[in-house]
């Protein structure tokens, strides 16, 4: 499947072996000013981000050639722009499984066309840093430019965040010392509630936790404030 569209269109992947939702996929966004192509295959994902640049993939966990979550976590060593798994497979465990191996969101089948639009055009919003954001900052060593949506380790090594993982940061970074509630976190990056059941923003922090803290085991940045949610400890300063 190959649109044509306007220059400045999503690029959107879509990952799914069952043509009538990839058709109806490629039918609606297309129609709604985006630049769909599909595959049905891990292998025709890989040749087709090795050929195009892509602002999104939707993928599919049922593959033919492979489990999507394994496609996903090979995805994430060389590629860190908004992934949105589709699944019927909507067990908890399998939403904790998808964000812990890098997804931004998971949206179970059979879905609304009208939340997945949402849910595209919230994570390309925040992707394209469309708010106005402060300079660069350096926190604890670690130096992140909202404007760049760029991040670097103590030793200036470029951090690998994925899209949410840098949108959380942020949303710490703009109310530092701040607690904030997992539904203040999951407004700001997903732009929507929690559900009861859902761990996103845990699995979420845990993982930018591995990556910008000195200890993962002793956080002392991103500090768990008991049954309200999450804190900033330190307030960034500009660099």
């Amino acid at each position: 499947m190959n649109r044509a569209a306007a220059p400045s269109a999503v690029r959107v992947l879509i990952v799914d072996d069952d043509p009538g939702i990839a058709g109806l996929l490629g039918r609606y966004l297309d129609a709604r000013g985006m630049q769909t192509h599909s595959t049905d295959s891990i292998a025709g994902m890989r040749a087709l981000l090795r050929q195009r640049a892509f602002d999104v993939v939707l993928l599919d966990l049922g593959l033919p050639d492979g489990d999507g979550l394994d496609a996903l976590r090979d995805l994430r060593a060389e590629w860190s722009g908004p992934v949105l798994i589709l699944s019927g497979r909507g067990e908890a465990v399998e939403r904790v499984m998808g964000l812990e191996t890098g997804a931004d969101d998971f949206i179970d089948k059979p879905f609304d066309l009208r939340e997945l639009l949402a849910r595209i055009h919230a994570v390309m919003r925040r992707n394209r840093g469309d708010t106005v954001e402060p300079g660069p900052l350096v926190l604890d060593g670690l130096r992140f430019d909202a404007a760049t949506r760029t991040a670097y380790d103590r030793e200036g090594v470029p951090l690998a965040l994925t899209s949410g993982e840098f949108d959380l940061l942020m949303s710490f970074a703009r109310r530092p010392q701040q607690t904030l509630s997992r539904d203040e976190l999951m407004n700001a990056t997903r732009g929507r509630p929690s559900g009861p059941f859902d761990r996103a923003i845990d699995v979420q922090v845990a993982r930018l936790r591995q990556k910008i803290e000195r200890d993962a085991s002793n956080p002392r940045l991103i500090q768990s404030v008991r049954g309200a949610g999450y804190r900033l400890a330190q307030r960034p300063s500009p660099d």
